[in-house]
């Protein structure tokens, strides 16, 4: 068991240390309040019925 939560803390740790740093570079270049409006333009772009093959 205690080596289960090692292993978990372990990829945990190397995730944050990976994936940080471009987190809070996202975070500085877009800032907070412009991801609504790329969220909303994403899901725009994912629900598109000009993308959607159609059989």
């Amino acid at each position: 068991m205690f080596v289960l939560l090692f292993i978990v803390l372990l990829i945990q740790f190397f995730i944050y240390w990976i994936f940080e740093p471009l987190a809070s570079f996202l975070e500085y270049v877009l800032e907070i309040r412009l991801f609504p409006v790329i969220a909303l333009i994403g899901l725009i772009l994912l629900f598109s019925t000009k993308y959607i093959d159609k059989n």
